[in-house]
């Protein structure tokens, strides 16, 4: 374990030197330092394009996922249920499962469960002792697993204890103590440990701030949570943990962890989800040192307020993706929720602070006439008011009564606003504050807000998270920005590295790097951009293949003879539109299009069977319904987890029905009932009526094949 090295190394000359070397011998020097400029340069090219590549897709999964949410948020605050389908959609949010907080203790009471004789983990005893938490440490670096009773004893003590602590926690730097901070781990618990090997264990001499985002996309998710809270029990004043955008049990159906804890607690992981989302509710959402540096992990707005935000009740914001709603406090007629009121869009819901995206109107309303609504009911002679009341009656919803309308206070609304932001905002280099549209969630802010939110609250420095770096750490807004980013090989190997930043009482912030892989260490700077590069693009042609079809109609526009050849220019511009990345085309045009080309022309129809290399694992008759399963695999395994209420990892073929149904109402694509039916039939490989989540989404997974595997000659068996 060690730091990476710097691996260009340019040719330097020693002064001595210099009076004993030719003339040709010099400019022979400074031609080989001046292409080694030149190739670092072409590789740093490389490595930020292939960047671009895994951001761009990475906030494109993000921003489908919050609409996909806002969708069935929306559908619960104005509709009904015709038949079982209201408890369908009111059971993704899991709001028949919360308990009041007197009853918390007694339903997920760890004391009926036994440890058995055979177990060979650690054993935990409260209150724990450093031999504990240390024990505990080389367990988890030892592939063990802590047994599911001391899992949820840690828990609920972790929860009694967050709930005494304060929105805003207040740090003092000593005359000789340095505080630790780190930021996104992402269940990288490789990172961690590194981090403890080098920095040393959490104690009254090593404080640290942990900013958010423990959990989802690594594999070690809830070994990291366990290692936190165990150390926060332990010194519950030098250790400090910030809520990310991560710490939601509804992002955690889409980027791994519940798939995660359910695999490792197959009988109690229910009963530790549960918890977990109440631990969540409850974490703090900043933390300021010495009254001058505030850190928190997504960041701010020009609406910010720390006084706000330092007495609102954070725990009621279970899911900082939905605001809360008070039911039976609308007055408004039926049909009143889907009538605008003067510019309004649906304004019955304008209190829901522009959902998600700071300072905009709500976005369902936009996305509906944007997946033409207009142009349907153009053709159907409907309104658009009447096409959205088909087609939630098409999913089986029916208008809400007025005394079930949902309404949002404009004081919730507030706080909701102060968290959204806190949690998932990013900074930009232009002044002014504009929706965050990239992730579908915060705002942009930028320096002229930072200057000002700082200066108001008299601090000089703003430590956030929630964006991977490539060295760890970036500052910006003339320095009074800082991210750190401590999760390493985060895209792929060798993609990034991590940091932590170590803060004195001088509060100048100083930087420690690494990489956690070994591997990584030992590759070349052009081994290196290669291996991610072949990484982005191979997850390119995944985003490509999936929208096949889109992607011919988007040429065929570009050729109106039907001449199956578009420009190179019209490829760029038709990739774009679809994808919709904000990625560099023609300088990806290279890796993407090959053997199709002449006279600047390409044969589109030769370019997508190429991406055919990307074979799917299995096969169906339904063109339209394997291109919709692909092209929004993510939305609808999060659909599955959502309905899988008692997290068994099985679904009737009912609920997989209604599920297609609901997807295809927020997609506004016509699926028949038969490709439904004869799609669960083809995947209920035991016949018992239920199908196997997680061998459903494997068995639909896009897995790309080498060419040399698709070139090779049948064999003869």
């Amino acid at each position: 374990m060690g730091c990476g090295v710097t691996k260009s190394n340019q040719l330097r000359l020693k002064p001595c030197d210099r009076g004993n070397i030719s003339v040709p011998a010099m400019r022979a020097a400074l031609l080989i330092q001046r292409w080694y400029r030149q190739y670092v340069a072409r590789l740093e090219m490389r490595r930020r394009c292939t960047w671009n590549v895994f951001q761009s897709i990475e906030y494109s999964g993000q921003q489908d996922h919050i609409k996909l949410y806002n969708f069935f948020s929306y559908l619960m605050d104005h509709f009904s249920s015709a038949n079982s389908q209201r408890n369908l959609v009111s059971q993704m949010f899991g709001e028949s499962d919360l308990f009041q907080d007197a009853e918390w203790e007694r339903h997920f009471c760890y004391k009926d469960i036994e440890v058995p004789d055979v177990y060979a983990g650690p054993h935990l005893s409260f209150p724990l002792t450093i031999s504990n938490v240390t024990e505990l440490v080389d367990a988890f670096k030892n592939k063990q697993k802590l047994h599911a009773r001391y899992v949820l004893q840690l828990l609920g003590k972790t929860w009694t204890l967050l709930r005494l602590m304060p929105n805003i926690s207040h740090v003092c730097t000593c005359k000789h103590k340095e505080i630790t901070i780190c930021g996104d781990l992402h269940g990288h618990l490789e990172d961690l440990l590194l981090i403890f090997y080098k920095n040393g264990f959490p104690s009254a001499e090593t404080p640290y701030v942990f900013n958010g985002d423990f959990v989802d996309r690594g594999k070690e998710s809830i070994e990291i949570l366990l290692v936190l809270f165990a150390f926060l029990l332990l010194y519950p004043h030098d250790v400090h943990l910030n809520r990310g955008n991560h710490e939601d049990h509804i992002v955690n159906l889409r980027y791994g962890f519940t798939k995660e804890v359910l695999g490792k607690y197959q009988v109690h992981g229910k009963m530790i989800l549960k918890l977990l989302q109440k631990i969540f509710s409850w974490l703090p959402l900043a933390t300021v040192i010495d009254q001058k540096v505030l850190i928190l992990h997504g960041g701010i707005s020009d609406k910010t307020d720390l006084n706000v935000i330092a007495k609102l009740d954070r725990h009621r914001f279970v899911s900082a993706l939905r605001p809360l709603k008070r039911r039976g406090a609308s007055a408004r007629p039926k049909e009143a929720a889907l009538e605008p009121d003067g510019d309004d869009e649906f304004s019955s819901v304008r209190r829901r602070v522009q959902s998600l995206t700071h300072g905009a109107p709500v976005r369902l309303r936009q996305e509906l006439q944007r997946h033409s609504v207009h142009s349907e009911s153009g053709r159907t002679g409907r309104s658009v008011e009447e096409e959205l009341r088909e087609r939630r009656r098409l999913a089986g919803l029916s208008l809400l009564s007025e005394s079930d309308c949902a309404e949002v206070l404009e004081a919730d609304a507030d706080d909701w606003k102060q968290i959204v932001d806190v949690l998932w905002s990013d900074p930009m280099s232009q002044n002014g504050c504009v929706p965050n549209e990239v992730r579908g969630g915060g705002c942009y802010w930028g320096p002229d807000v930072t200057q000002e939110v700082l200066d108001r609250h008299k601090l000089q420095l703003l430590i956030r998270s929630h964006e991977c770096k490539q060295e760890g750490y970036e500052f910006c807004h003339n320095g009074r920005v800082l991210t750190i980013f401590s999760a390493s090989n985060y895209y792929d190997v060798g993609s990034n590295r991590g940091a932590y930043i170590r803060l004195g009482p001088d509060l100048i912030p100083h930087f420690k790097q690494f990489q956690a892989s070994r591997s990584t260490r030992d590759l070349t700077l052009r081994q290196s951009v290669g291996r991610t590069e072949r990484s982005a693009l191979q997850a390119l042609r995944m985003q490509l293949f999936a929208h096949k079809s889109a992607l011919i109609r988007e040429f065929q526009e570009y050729d109106p003879q039907c001449t199956g050849l578009i420009s190179l220019k019209h490829w760029a511009v038709a990739v774009e539109k679809v994808l919709r990345l904000g990625l560099p085309w023609r300088v990806l045009r290279s890796q993407l299009v090959s053997g199709s080309t002449q006279d600047g022309t390409l044969n589109y129809h030769d370019w997508v069977n190429q991406l055919s290399v990307i074979q799917p694992n299995t096969e169906i008759a339904n063109t339209s319904l394997l291109e919709t399963l692909y092209k929004h695999h993510s939305n609808l395994e999060s659909i599955f987890r959502m309905i899988d209420t008692d997290h068994s990892g099985l679904i009737s073929f009912e609920e997989f029905h209604q599920t297609w149904k609901l997807l295809s109402s927020h997609l506004q694509t016509d699926i028949s009932d038969k490709a439904i039916s004869d799609l669960a039939e083809s995947i209920d490989f035991n016949k018992d009526g239920s199908i196997d989540i997680n061998e459903f989404m494997e068995a639909f997974r896009l897995v790309e094949h080498s060419r040399a595997e698709m070139e090779a000659p049948p064999s003869p068996d």
